[in-house]
């Protein structure tokens, strides 16, 4: 049992995981940020331009009896197509989309102004590996 939790306090203390921890909980509390965004910044305007419509509210019944809201129908247990909270939800997504590529842009930018390039970075190949790669161009050579 002992080796099993040294084994597991390595993996869970390796970088990677630590990170992707770090980036989940970070992208969990970014969520919540965008959500509020679209929700309470971006769609009320847009509704009041196209004539003080309520995205979330709109809906679909499949019965045919009325309901005065998305809301009351789900309690009511009927059928409903919740096409409002999907234009949210589509809205919602292409915000995280182009804030992640405005992150990742952003990154790449930092990386150019780090110094050296991954390439220059690298050491160089095991003597081995070059002398196999010059046997593979001469068999490709004879080859042809």
């Amino acid at each position: 049992m002992a080796g099993f939790l040294t084994e597991f306090r390595q993996f869970a203390m390796k970088g990677n995981v630590v990170d992707m921890a770090v980036g989940i909980i970070i992208g969990a509390a970014f969520g919540k940020i965008v959500a509020s965004l679209v929700e309470d910044v971006i769609m009320p305007p847009i509704g009041w331009m196209l004539g003080k419509v309520d995205f979330s509210g709109l809906f679909i019944n499949l019965t045919g009896e009325p309901y005065a809201s998305l809301q009351a129908a789900k309690d009511a247990g009927a059928p409903v197509i919740g096409y409002g909270v999907f234009i949210n939800a589509c809205i919602h997504f292409t915000i995280v989309a182009f804030a992640v590529f405005l992150l990742i842009k952003w990154i790449n930018r930092l990386k150019e102004f780090g110094g050296a390039d991954e390439a220059e970075a690298a050491p160089p190949p095991p003597a081995e590996q070059v002398l196999l790669e010059e046997i593979r161009d001469i068999l490709k050579e004879k080859g042809s």
